[in-house]
This record gives C-alpha cells, structure tokens and sequence, in this order.
C-alpha cells in the first residue's frame, strides 16, 4: 500500500509547469490605455514583478488602443486595450515553477486603474 500511494504522489507533481491568469478589467483609467510608451512600461515592470525573465516587448497602437505582447523566457504577457469602452484584457501566462503570474497580472490591473476585475485562472501543467 505505501508502494502504490508514493507512485500516485510522483504522477501528480507536474513535469511542466504551467499557470495562466487572465482577466478583464472594466472602468480603467482612459488616458493609460491610450498611451502605448506607458503601458509598455508597466508590462515590463509586471515581468519583473512576477519573477520572470524579459526577452522582448512588441507594441502597436491599434485605433485608439494598444496592444502590448512581452516575451518571456517562460512564455507571454499580453495587454490589449480598448479606451472608448474603458476596458482591457490582460494575459499571463508562464512556465516557470519559480514565477508568480498572479503578481504580475494585479500589478497590471492596478496600474490601469481598474475598478472592476474579472480574474480566471487555468492550471496548464504537464503531469504525464
């Protein structure tokens, strides 16, 4: 009986980590989701915030939004922004045992000012 209860505990720690948050977040401050230079700037204090390692940072101004796409070592930060509704959408994803996505998806939210967030969260891990 021990045997078997050690073999369930070895299938059940990942092989791969993977932690997804992601959200809405509703009555933002207008004026940051319009200026693409200050929104890439808090995507890329949102990696470090989150412990994860920056490899690029791509921006377009999109209308009178912005989409943000980060790079990380551990996968991807994505911020899409919409100004005329006060609304953006945020993305965090990371493969990384050591990250803490969460950190960086509040710190996002709470740089544009959200007043009302809508948060999920998916476990994309690897078990085998």
């Amino acid at each position: 009986m021990t045997e078997l209860v050690a073999l369930q505990r070895e299938v059940a720690i990942p092989k791969v980590i993977g932690k997804h948050v992601y959200g809405e977040l509703y009555d933002c401050d207008t004026k940051l989701l319009r200026n693409k230079r200050v929104l890439k700037n808090i995507v890329i204090e949102a990696a470090k915030i989150g412990n994860m390692t920056l490899l690029d940072v791509k921006s377009w101004k999109i209308g009178d939004g912005v989409s943000i796409v980060a790079i990380v070592l551990e996968s991807h930060i994505a911020v899409h922004t919409w100004p005329e509704f006060s609304f953006a959408t945020v993305d965090v994803y990371s493969c990384g045992e050591h990250t803490d996505p969460e950190a960086a998806f509040r710190y996002i939210a709470t740089s544009l000012k959200a007043k009302k967030i809508i948060r999920g969260y998916v476990d994309r891990s690897y078990r085998g």
